[in-house]
This record gives C-alpha cells, sequence and structure tokens, in this order.
C-alpha cells in the first residue's frame, strides 16, 4: 500500500470580510498517496483554489483564516508549522503551479532572477556554482517548449505574453525535484497543443520522480485522461470520491452526474441545459448539504444535517443520503 503524502482532515476556511464572515471550505476532507495523480474538479467558487492555498498556507492576511481542521503532510501539521519550516517545505517538498501567471510573478525582477532564486535556495542544489545553475534554468525553460530561453531570462514578466508567463510559472514549480505538484488549472492561457505538451511533460517527470500531483482543471477530459482518482467538489465540500474510470462510467451524486450532462455534445442530438442556480452565498450558506437548493432528488434530510461520506466500494463514496442504506 502507498504511503499517505498528504492528508487533510475536516478543514474550515473562512475570510473575514466586512460585514462578516465568508464561510467557505465546510469541513473539507481529501488524501492524496506518494506518487499519485489526482484530480480536483467542480465549479468556480467551490473552493479548489482555496484548498490548496491552505495546504500551501498562502492564505491572504489578515482575512484568511483556519477555525477548525488539520493538514497533515509527511505527519506534520501544515498548520501548526512555524514560517522557517514553511519556507523549507516549499523550496522542497510542494511547489504550485498558480492559474493566474500575472499574479504569480513578481514584475520588479527578471525572469532569470526569479528563477535562479528557485535553483539557488533548494538544499538539493547546496555547491552548485553560478554557471551550472544558470544552465539548469535554461533548460528547465526549454522543457516547457519556450523559445530563446537566454531571453526569457533576461525579460520582465510584462515583457512576456500570457501564454509565456504561464509556461514559466510552471518552469518554477517543475525547476527542483518536489514530491507534491499542485497543478491549478495550468493550461488556461495555453493554446492546446501547447497545453497538451505540458500535460505530458508534467505526468512524464510525475513518472521519473515518483511526484503525486494534485490537478484542479475545469475540463473532464483533461481529468479522465491524466489522473488516477478523481474528488468532486462543491460549495467547500467534497461530495464524491472514486477512481478516475469508476466516477467516470458511474457517477452517484447528484452534483457529478449533473457536471457530467454539462460536457457538451458533438452529435448534435441534445442541448446541454447547465445546473440550475448558482453557488451559494458562503455569508449564510444553506444548512444541511450545500446542494440541496440547487438538487432534484433532495429530501427532507437534506436541508437539516450535512451527509456524511457513505462508502459504496473500495474505490468509491459519496456524500449523499441517497445511498446512506448501501454503505
Amino acid at each position: 500500500m502507498k504511503e499517505v503524502l498528504l492528508d487533510i482532515k475536516d478543514l474550515q476556511v473562512h475570510f473575514r470580510v466586512y460585514g462578516g464572515f465568508l464561510k467557505v471550505l465546510n469541513g473539507t476532507n481529501m488524501r492524496v498517496y506518494s506518487g499519485e495523480k489526482v484530480g480536483l474538479v467542480g465549479e468556480t467558487g467551490c473552493g479548489k483554489t482555496t484548498t490548496m492555498k491552505a495546504v500551501m498556507r498562502i492564505l491572504p492576511k489578515p482575512h484568511g483564516i483556519t477555525p477548525e481542521g488539520k493538514i497533515i503532510f509527511k505527519n506534520k501539521n501544515v498548520l501548526s508549522l512555524k514560517t522557517q519550516e514553511i519556507e523549507r517545505l516549499r523550496r522542497n517538498e510542494i511547489s504550485m503551479i498558480f492559474q493566474d501567471p500575472t499574479a504569480a510573478l513578481n514584475p520588479v525582477f527578471t525572469i532569470g532572477e526569479q528563477l535562479l532564486d528557485v535553483f539557488r535556495y533548494s538544499k538539493k542544489n547546496d555547491g552548485l556554482k553560478g554557471k551550472t545553475l544558470k544552465q539548469m534554468a535554461v533548460d528547465s525553460l526549454r522543457a516547457v517548449a519556450l523559445p530563446d530561453p537566454e531571453r526569457i531570462l533576461a525579460s520582465y514578466p510584462i515583457q512576456l505574453s500570457g501564454g509565456m508567463r504561464q509556461r514559466v510559472c510552471i518552469a518554477l514549480a517543475l525547476a527542483n525535484q518536489k514530491q507534491l505538484l499542485i497543478a491549478d488549472e495550468p493550461g488556461t492561457s495555453l493554446d492546446v497543443t501547447i497545453q497538451d505538451q505540458i500535460l505530458r511533460l508534467i505526468h512524464r517527470l510525475a513518472e521519473e520522480r515518483n511526484m503525486a500531483v494534485i490537478l484542479i482543471s475545469h475540463s473532464l477530459g483533461v481529468i479522465r485522461e491524466w489522473t488516477e482518482r478523481v474528488y468532486v467538489m462543491y460549495a467547500g465540500s467534497m461530495v464524491e470520491e472514486a477512481t478516475t474510470p469508476k466516477l467516470f462510467s458511474q457517477p452517484l451524486h447528484p452534483y457529478t452526474q449533473a457536471l457530467m450532462e454539462c460536457v457538451p455534445r458533438l452529435t448534435g442530438m441534445k442541448t446541454n441545459e447547465g445546473i440550475p442556480g448558482r453557488i451559494p452565498d458562503y455569508f449564510f450558506p444553506p444548512t444541511g448539504c450545500r446542494f440541496h437548493p440547487r438538487c432534484p432528488k433532495k429530501m427532507a434530510i437534506c436541508q437539516e444535517e450535512k451527509p456524511p461520506f457513505y462508502q459504496i466500494d473500495d474505490n468509491h463514496q459519496v456524500a449523499c443520503y441517497l445511498y446512506k442504506g448501501e454503505s
């Protein structure tokens, strides 16, 4: 059995804003094993990126708070680590590809300065000289299909296109060997051919380095092709978890089924209607199951209590009262 690398337990995240608190994460649970490729899907605003920012300890201060829960990485609670320990964790253990490359890159430093710092401050590169580190930086840019890497190293982020900045962010995340890579929509600013190349690169490096990957994507096709296991998230809670083949062949939660129905079809035989309603107001989230205001199969209990996970089989669990008697 593989070793548990990351274990998120009953995590809550609230944001302090004018007028009160936005209760975004509502007891989130997630587990990732060493070398595993895990997908995380859900509508925009459901808490996917917030969960990963909590793992990285980069929630905005003082507004983002975690009143309850644990994030266990290699048997240590990330939420209780000191500042120096968190910095070492980011340098040597976990990296993240951010969805917005403009916000992820420092505008006042060149790409070369930012990329060389990643190599320079990794404990794996202690003792390496400047020329060696620069060659490593050039190689990392070539690996993400960036032309003329010498020019890129001397450029500032503002001098690059959105797609080039995204590839720089990917190069930064893959620069050193880590145990966990969080890829938050890594192909957002890329055309489909480059996106495919990047996903293949991530997959190859994950295999070579035995690196675990959490892939966040709105594209169910990408998730289906590149992951082994999938978590489905809605309004701050995980609602279903299964191996990738099982989830796509037998989606159980009404929300997962609705997501599958939203995938465009090319046959022309049916129009996708989407999911009625919208993500709830996090100021006043619904009681019980947060999906119940939009659920066509809701019952009275759904409005009263948050459903626990029901184990359907060894590789499939779902948080829905429809399956209460099947676990």
